[in-house]
């Protein structure tokens, strides 16, 4: 029985492997620069799999070794200091190989570079949003206390800064090809978090709070975002696009959207008494 048990133990290590370099799921192909976080995952692949291997085929060693015999006692062995040792530093130096990389790669993932463009994604029960700067190169200040009928983001209208402000009400967000982007994030109202796989950049927004990360992309194309956070019944249908262009595709695409004091003049004149 023993030696059968052993058996099924190296039975399943070489199934988990097989499954894992056979079966047909894997990360979607990268569109971003962030390929320092696929090395991070594959990373922690490696040692998670080398701890996992080396646990099961050692209790299969155990099973094997110590199954019973006739005459054979088992000894009492209360202390070992050296097995004690040796696991203490061992699991010391596999935690320091998970972590160290990871705060390596976090600590790039919120430096933003110099000329990165800024923009904004808001989130909300159950839709994206986004908001790029005018001509003028900057974003306006919003407050979610001017979130209203024809100011879906709550852009200040006081605020010049945020009259040619471009202003994307539940469409697709386009982005140039090469270009590095600060993604600014907030919700008005639960928590959300923007994700897009391919780019393997996300973030939770947070009510109240404005938080970012960066990315550049690299390929062009229609990427579906995704809302990560469970954010009530509709979080499954909280969904948009990011279509990354060529820059001559992406300024034509630029041309053809509304500004916020655009939006705002129409929200006016809609709401005008007849």
């Amino acid at each position: 029985m023993a030696i059968a048990f052993a058996l099924i133990l190296v039975l399943v290590v070489i199934g988990s492997v097989l499954f894992h370099v056979l079966s047909p799921w894997w990360m979607t192909p990268i569109a971003s620069n962030w390929g320092y976080i696929d090395g991070t995952i594959n990373l922690t692949f490696w040692i998670t799999g080398a701890g996992y291997i080396a646990i099961i085929l050692f209790m299969a060693y155990c099973v094997f070794r110590f199954r019973h015999q006739e005459g054979r006692r088992a000894a009492y062995q209360p202390e070992n200091n050296k097995l004690e040792w040796s696991l203490g530093i061992g699991t010391t130096v596999a935690v320091l190989a998970l972590l160290g990389p990871g705060l390596v790669v976090w600590y790039q993932y919120i430096e933003v570079p110099k000329g990165a463009a800024e923009i904004e994604v808001m989130g909300q029960q159950w839709q994206w949003s986004f908001r790029l700067p005018g001509k003028d190169g900057l974003l306006g200040t919003s407050d979610p206390r001017y979130v209203g009928s024809g100011n879906t983001l709550g852009l200040n209208p006081s605020d010049p800064n945020g009259q040619d402000d471009v202003v994307i009400d539940g469409g697709d967000l386009h982005l140039a090809l090469g270009k590095p982007v600060k993604v600014l994030l907030r919700s008005i109202d639960v928590v959300h978090d923007f994700y897009v796989p391919e780019f393997r950049a996300r973030m939770d927004l947070m009510p109240g709070l404005v938080t970012y990360f960066w990315f550049t992309p690299t390929r062009t194309g229609t990427f579906e975002v995704l809302c990560a956070a469970f954010c009530g019944v509709g979080h499954d249908a909280m969904r948009g696009s990011v279509v990354v262009d060529k820059e001559s595709d992406y300024q034509a695409w630029l041309q053809k959207q509304h500004t916020f004091a655009e939006l705002s003049a129409r929200a006016k004149k809609v709401n005008l008494p007849q």
